[in-house]
């Protein structure tokens, strides 16, 4: 009997095109793991088969489980009370990405706050 994956959709925040970029790796190593991806970014821009916006309002209506966060404290700000609006399943804060003040608010909301690295948990069959 085979068994059925439900994929969830994990959105990319702080998505960039450079290939040295953790942001960019993430999309890559999602995709290596057939994991469906969006990627919102300071630019449009393209990381291989996922497409880079900059403009919010693409997103809207998408279910989107995962936030994996690449954009340090400062710049989170911005997208407060967007990412508490898309009501995902959980926030990742990739290593630089630490911000209790998000964090809080995440949990106010009843969305998860995971501090770990997405290249890892996905390495180590964490991401689930």
């Amino acid at each position: 009997m085979k068994t059925v994956v439900n994929k969830r959709t994990t959105l990319v925040l702080g998505a960039s095109e450079k290939a040295d970029r953790y942001s960019n790796r993430a999309i890559h190593m999602l995709r290596e793991y057939d994991e469906p991806v969006l990627a919102l970014g300071l630019r449009n821009g393209q990381v291989g088969d996922v497409e880079i916006f900059k403009d919010r309002s693409q997103f809207e209506g998408e279910e989107i489980d995962t936030i994996t966060l690449y954009l340090n404290p400062r710049r989170q700000r911005e997208y407060y009370d967007w990412i508490v609006q898309r009501n995902p399943r959980r926030v990742i804060f990739n290593p630089g990405t630490e911000n209790f003040e998000l964090i809080d608010l995440l949990r106010e909301n009843g969305i998860e706050p995971v501090m770990a690295c997405t290249l890892v948990m996905l390495r180590t069959r964490q991401y689930a």
